[in-house]
């Protein structure tokens, strides 16, 4: 039998967390963003659960081609726009729409030859301090753009830095209102921290009309994670888990007080104890600086992972199983994060992630070529 990890991934989680942005943001459309393979999801095994989303948005030209080849015909985003001027042929010949967030870009447009105008999404560097046209160069570049026979429509678009947090959208969304006043085209500003913490509190000086007025992007929302864990899980924001990462116990050890666990002996037994021991490492994706004590499910009871992650195993503490009676030994299910395939209960990967010292989009991102997926 081949080695027992596995990704699932649960298309029903996606579709209701798809759902919830409707729900908030019931008269935008949503961009689904599946950039980075979909945060580690898979973009085909995701399409047919996210194709009642209005629009896809992403990176790269090649994931973007992937989405037409499974017979894509809707719009799809290109966040950062292109990344050399051969690539506005790729954008003619697939109908990519794509942020443009600096002049190098405008000047590729206007010496690129194409029979279709480009849809362009101008991006405003509105205090993140990534991409983007500062507000007082806005204008020039929209009437730049907006000369060019080489583009249709323009849109406009900016990206929160502290969405998730106590600062707020407010002063981002001020001063995109004020760069985009008068100037006609759809706007795009909300991501999933937006959308979840904002959408519906309105904002004293500002028009919340602006953050639901045409698009909003679903990103780590979109596939259960909680933009602002631990202030709020993702079951607070009512979002379902999309990926479960399973394993099985594929040995067991006995320690006595004093026995130690794993590479540099970390953890040392101050009782007899039963420890597990996991078909699972950082070569799985698996973060190896994940200290003892994260948490993990052996059969469906929560417990703690112990001693230093290696590539291929980690180790677990069987205590609790012990403890509570549960029979625990070779074979016995495990569930990295996700859901248990027997039990129903779950272990958020944002828990798994903080303990870690890291976010759920690193671990969704991170489960290993080698891993084998599941579509559910």
């Amino acid at each position: 039998m081949p080695r027992p990890i596995l990704a699932t991934i649960h298309s029903a989680a996606l579709r209701h967390n798809l759902g919830q942005a409707r729900r908030r943001a019931p008269d935008a459309r949503v961009w689904a963003v599946v950039k980075a393979n979909a945060y580690g999801h898979g973009i085909e095994r995701c399409f047919e659960a996210l194709r009642g989303a209005d629009g896809f948005a992403l990176l790269d030209l090649a994931e973007a081609e992937r989405l037409r080849a499974l017979d894509w015909r809707g719009p799809i985003l290109l966040l950062e726009g292109v990344f050399e001027p051969r690539d506005l042929e790729t954008c003619s010949r697939l109908n990519l729409w794509h942020a443009v967030h600096c002049d190098e870009q405008i000047d590729w447009l206007a010496a690129h030859k194409t029979q279709q105008p480009h849809r362009v999404f101008l991006k405003l560097n509105s205090g993140m301090n990534r991409l983007g046209f500062r507000p007082a160069a806005l204008r020039a570049a929209w009437s730049r753009l907006n000369a060019l026979p080489q583009v249709d429509e323009i849109s406009f678009m900016t990206h929160f830095s502290d969405a998730d947090g106590t600062r707020g959208i407010g002063h981002q969304v001020a001063a995109f209102e004020a760069a985009t006043a008068d100037l006609a085209g759809e706007r795009t500003l909300c991501n999933s921290a937006a959308i979840l913490r904002h959408v519906d509190h309105p904002l004293r000086g500002v028009g919340v009309s602006t953050l639901a007025s045409d698009w909003v992007r679903e990103g780590i929302a979109l596939y259960g994670g909680a933009p602002d864990y631990p202030e709020h899980t993702a079951g607070d924001w009512g979002l379902r888990p999309t990926m479960t990462l399973s394993s099985r116990l594929i040995g067991v050890q006995q320690l006595q007080p004093g026995d130690t666990v794993g590479y540099g002996s970390t953890f040392t037994a101050e009782r007899p104890m039963r420890v597990g021991v996991v078909a699972c490492g950082y070569a799985d994706g698996y973060p190896r600086h994940a200290a003892t004590g994260t948490p993990i499910l052996v059969a469906g009871v929560r417990t703690r992972t112990i001693g230093r992650v290696s590539m291929d195993m980690l180790a677990v503490d069987l205590s609790p199983l012990d403890e509570a009676g549960v029979p625990a030994g070779i074979g016995s299910e495990v569930v990295l994060w996700g859901v248990s395939p027997s039990t129903g209960t779950a272990l958020s990967i944002d828990e798994v992630a903080c303990a870690a010292g890291t976010i759920g989009y690193e671990l969704m991102c991170a489960v290993a070529s080698r891993v084998p997926y599941l579509l559910e």
